[in-house]
């Protein structure tokens, strides 16, 4: 995926960033800066920007958001295909998708480690 902006262009990484400072505080791009990185690799491996990954998740009916169930199956199959394939110990593959996880979470999806179709 070549043309993928600066993550910090896109609405909902904003949203997401903004969601840590509120939970968490302090600065999350200076707190743990490979936050960004993981989520710039997790977009080129689903081929989608962060901003289409929500709105694959989401769906408007009647006024209201509500989450698309098949989207947020595929996207939770995808993390864990994505962090399989990440190299080096168990903890940091989990990181990297706990890592895409909050930033579904942080962005109204709700997701499990381990979430299954």
């Amino acid at each position: 995926m070549a043309n993928l902006l600066p993550l910090t262009d896109y609405a909902t990484v904003q949203t997401w960033l903004d969601g840590l400072r509120q939970h968490w505080g302090g600065d999350p791009e200076r707190d743990d800066p490979e936050r960004l990185d993981i989520l710039e690799a997790f977009c080129r491996f689903a081929e989608k920007d962060p901003d289409t990954i929500i709105e694959e998740c989401v769906l408007m009916r009647d006024g209201e958001k509500r989450i698309r169930v098949k989207g947020r199956r595929r996207y939770a199959d995808l993390i864990v295909q994505f962090q399989s394939q990440v190299e080096g110990s168990r903890i940091k593959r989990a990181k990297w998708g706990n890592t895409v996880r909050s930033f579904l979470i942080h962005n109204g999806i709700l997701l499990q480690a381990g979430m299954q179709a």
